[in-house]
């Protein structure tokens, strides 16, 4: 198959093999025609040569329909039409010639109304091989533009993708700087210095991590811990967090970093608001064809409908959303609902897809 796309991307190789194959099947067919009569073995060469003049002939025809590509129709039509009778002439001539002087020993007809019907026939041959020409080299475009218009896309999904990932970026340091800034106030130099470091080891796997790849869960898992050692500094025993990971979707590929802004925003408007603390559920699993993950936390929750919350509900869960829908499309599904006995609990549905081992 490599071999086989190379051919195809190298347009000038393309063209010789289409070139040679076209005028030895034109032989091979002429000489099969042949074997229906009591034709000397000699025919065989004359067959040959014809195939061969043909070839020749043909190749200055590329080169002249390459030069009036951009004219206009009715001249298109009228070069291709005169060039095309001047090359069947041309090639009547030399196969007369040939059959004439070869085949039959300098015998020659004693009208021109053979030469004529030669010609002729010699001119749809070459009205066909103009139109497979120029039926390739407007597929050739057509394929071009299509590849063109697929990278396009393409690079305007990718730049989708990297704008929603590190749009949350900014959100989560302004937090953890304003804590950080927070704790060096009240001397806390300590805590301060150990929620750089994670910091700094969290956004080095950020920028690590291509916002259009995916990563393995179990990775996505480790990044999301960098995030919670930053938090738990921050809070201290008020913040629990359960993370319950079936084994076999350890492997299962999602879009890295989409965990933290959910864990996030259930911190922000949960965790943060209880004076006694709260606990944050992590759950995955594979389903028929699915990896479902849940996060669940047992704040006290709202009374605004989910899609509004969804909206209004800060970068986070929008943010996700999006995420979400620019890389799966309509395969996946992103539901916001009320926790039992309390609390809020989001549900993700993308395709399974586990990495190569």
């Amino acid at each position: 198959m490599g071999r086989w796309q190379a051919l195809l991307d190298d347009r000038n190789r393309f063209f010789w093999v289409l070139q040679a194959a076209g005028w030895s099947g034109y032989a091979l067919v002429h000489y099969i025609g042949s074997l229906m009569h009591e034709m000397r073995d000699i025919y065989a060469i004359i067959i040959l040569l014809g195939a061969y003049a043909g070839f020749l002939l043909t190749v200055p025809l590329r080169y002249l329909y390459r030069q009036i590509w951009d004219s206009k129709p009715w001249f298109l039509i009228l070069v291709v039409l005169g060039s095309a009778y001047a090359s069947a002439s041309i090639w009547a001539v030399i196969d007369n010639a040939t059959y004439w002087e070869i085949y039959k020993f300098g015998f020659r007809p004693e009208s021109n109304w053979f030469y004529f019907k030669n010609t002729t026939a010699k001119f749809y041959i070459m009205l066909s091989w103009s139109g497979l020409y120029f039926g390739i080299k407007y597929y050739q475009m057509l394929q071009d533009e299509k590849q063109k218009a697929l990278m396009a896309t393409s690079m305007a999904h990718q730049a989708q993708l990297k704008m929603l990932r590190y749009q949350l970026n900014p959100h989560f340091l302004f937090n953890t700087l304003n804590a950080i800034s927070t704790l060096i106030l009240i001397k806390e130099n300590e805590l301060a210095n150990r929620m750089m470091t994670k910091l700094s080891s969290f956004l080095r796997f950020s920028l690590d991590n291509e916002p259009i790849k995916k990563i393995p869960l179990a990775r996505e898992i480790e990044a999301l811990m960098l995030y919670l050692d930053i938090e738990k500094v921050r809070f201290d025993e008020r913040l629990k967090v359960t993370i319950e990971v079936d084994e076999s979707v350890e492997n299962a590929l999602v879009p890295s970093l989409f965990l933290q802004p959910l864990i996030e925003n259930s911190i922000k408007y949960a965790i943060a608001k209880m004076e006694e603390g709260g606990e944050v559920i992590v759950h995955a699993e594979h389903e028929g064809e699915d990896l479902v993950v849940v996060i669940s936390d047992n704040g006290p929750g709202v009374k605004q409908p989910a899609d509004d919350l969804v909206n209004r509900g800060g970068v986070g869960l929008a943010n996700t959303r999006d995420r979400l829908q620019a890389l799966y499309g309509k395969r996946y599904s992103f539901t916001l609902s009320a926790n039992e006995p309390s609390g809020m609990r989001v549900e993700i549905r993308i395709p399974f897809e586990q990495v190569d081992l």
